[in-house]
């Protein structure tokens, strides 16, 4: 069974369809890549997934249970974590304030100072400006605090939206290495890129969104090397 199940989505704003029907699975400790162009849906796919957007039409089951109505607050106590679209730090927060509120689903003190040191451990600079203003910190900086917010809830799999939108190629290059440690810690990962290239180079699986429908799936390999997908998406 896979861990996270999408069937038959169908999302609309106003009279307007955004998804049309989608179907895709994410199986346990997988990086999965959802590619496409601005506006093919990506966003209000991951909207929907973590209870952000209720669909029209569909289901989306995670570890078995359906959650398509579940509001997005509990979906997250479930073990899903949400990195959204441009961040969305607390910029009046301290850093670790930020993290703190992370974890506000989980009780134990001990597990929370536990999950803080872990952060701290993969993102280094997070803990050098523990407590800094999370607004004064670059867009690099804020990237990798909105994913160790995202950790700190201890999630069983993490739903990311272009973590590297605006960033410096060298940024860039550490997110990426860092969703790749994120995977190998045995955090499964559903990826919102429009650097195809390089959400496909560290993706298991990838499927290609375009105007609200999937119109292409497959190893992360093979759409690499795929001509469609190279002309669209990857510039060559």
């Amino acid at each position: 069974m896979a861990m996270l199940e999408i069937k038959d989505l169908e999302v609309y704003y106003g009279m307007i369809q955004a998804i049309k029907g989608i179907s895709f699975e994410v199986n346990e400790g997988e990086v999965i890549a959802l590619i496409g162009a601005n506006g093919a849906g990506k966003t209000t796919t991951l909207h929907t997934i973590s209870g952000l957007i209720t669909p029209k039409k569909g289901t989306v089951t995670f570890e078995g249970k359906e959650i398509t109505k579940v509001p997005a607050h509990k979906i997250v106590s479930l073990g899903m974590a949400h990195v959204p679209e441009g961040r969305r730090v607390f910029a009046s927060l301290s850093v670790f304030q930020n993290l703190k509120l992370g974890a506000y689903t989980r009780n134990s003190k001990d597990e929370i100072e536990e999950s803080l040191k872990m952060v701290y451990a993969r993102f280094p600079r997070l803990e050098e400006r523990k407590n800094q203003l999370a607004g004064t910190l670059s867009g690099g900086e804020q990237q990798m605090l909105a994913m160790g917010r995202a950790l700190m809830s201890n999630p069983r799999i993490i739903l990311m939206d272009e973590p590297s939108m605006g960033l410096s190629p060298i940024f860039v290059n550490e997110i990426f290495d860092i969703i790749k440690q994120v995977s190998a810690g045995g955090t499964t990962v559903l990826l919102v890129e429009q650097n195809a290239k390089k959400a496909l180079s560290i993706a298991d699986r990838g499927y290609v969104l375009e105007t609200g429908k999937i119109v292409l799936s497959g190893k992360a390999e093979e759409l690499l090397n795929d001509e469609s997908v190279k002309k669209a998406y990857l510039g060559e």
